[in-house]
């Protein structure tokens, strides 16, 4: 059985260990990175420290996500877009030298993140009950530009996945996933332009800080959608890093209300990412079908670091069972997996 997590406190002791390690339903743990204690040369941890904000939102009629990230050597800003109907994806990147300007909160509950430059500009401010981004780029897709001002809505109460793990013997993960959140607003990619209904649009956030191994290797699986009844559901499924033998990330989120579930197997075709996937979890609480219908694909290498992730959209068919024993039949819930590999 994984550990659940009840009590507040930090995230690393002073000797720099993890303080705690489980999963929780709200994130407990101030994120003091600044006792994180694996160098004997102080000066070099900070290239090794890896710090994210990534939102994605779904619409009706299309994906979007915005990434703030600093990994240490560089900072990563990247934007992209999948219009459903056409499966026109478009990505765009800057990596920036030591991660000069990126500003990213020391927790997921308060301050803001924010990058600009002669580029591009991106802010996620946390406000009361909410959070809202604003995104311009406007050299996407060879300059019909992407502008985006989104507001998701957050109350307290909403639970989400929060992990904290060791990663071998000095590294560590410390993770928050929310699924699920109304998304109201707009968005315009080129001359096409949406506006957001929280009643048919949600979004997510993965905010991940931590130490990895300079080579690593992960799963991920992710939704977040509407049940026939009109209620919220999220997936949300993780393997392949870290000690996950008291916390792993998987979770059926219904109504914002986390569910868990213990280990749960992708079994897909890596090199077929194309072909169906299938999870399953060691207590029968999950059996899902995702069939992809778009493949993205995106490589980085800058020599000492390299990423390449497959990210497969698709849709998940299948049931899952509720902490009460009851059985929800999912149908056609556009979300993604995917499989990323990476040395940095």
């Amino acid at each position: 059985m994984q550990t659940e997590l009840f009590k507040p406190g930090t995230l690393l002791n002073p000797d720099g260990r993890l303080a705690q390690v489980g999963w929780a339903r709200q994130p407990l743990l101030d994120c003091n990175l600044e006792a994180a204690r694996f160098y004997a040369l102080r000066y070099f941890q900070r290239f090794r420290i890896k710090r994210w904000d990534y939102y994605a939102v779904f619409t009706p009629r299309r994906f979007f996500s915005a990434t703030i990230a600093d990994l240490g050597y560089a900072g990563n800003i990247f934007i992209y877009s999948m219009d459903f109907e056409t499966g026109d994806l478009r990505e765009e990147e800057l990596v920036i030298p030591l991660g000069k300007g990126v500003e990213l909160p020391r927790n997921s509950t308060e301050g803001d993140a924010h990058f600009e430059n002669g580029k591009a500009s991106l802010s996620f401010n946390l406000l009361p009950n909410q959070r809202h981004l604003t995104v311009s780029w406007p050299g996407y897709h060879d300059g019909a530009g992407l502008q985006a001002d989104i507001t998701l809505a957050c109350p307290p109460g909403y639970e989400s996945m929060n992990i904290v793990i060791p990663i071998g013997r000095q590294r560590f993960y410390y993770n928050r996933k929310i699924n699920c959140l109304p998304a109201s607003g707009t968005l315009k990619v080129g001359d096409v332009s949406d506006t957001l209904d929280p009643h048919t649009c949600l979004g997510s956030l993965d905010w991940g800080r931590g130490v990895w191994e300079y080579q690593s290797y992960w799963n991920w699986a992710s939704a977040s959608g509407f049940l026939p009844d009109g209620r919220t559901i999220g997936l949300n499924l993780g393997c392949g890093f870290g000690d996950l033998s008291k916390a792993g990330e998987n979770a059926i989120i219904l109504e914002n209300r986390v569910q868990k579930l213990e280990q749960v197997k992708f079994d897909y075709i890596s090199g077929d990412y194309m072909k169906p996937w299938k999870f399953t979890d060691t207590e029968g609480h999950l059996e899902l079908v995702f069939t992809p219908f778009k493949d993205r694909t995106a490589r980085t290498n800058l020599g000492i670091i390299t990423s390449e992730v497959h990210q497969m959209f698709g849709r998940y068919n299948g049931t899952v069972k509720t902490d009460e024993g009851k059985m929800v039949s999912i149908k056609d819930l556009i979300g993604f997996a995917e499989e990323h590999q990476a040395r940095w």
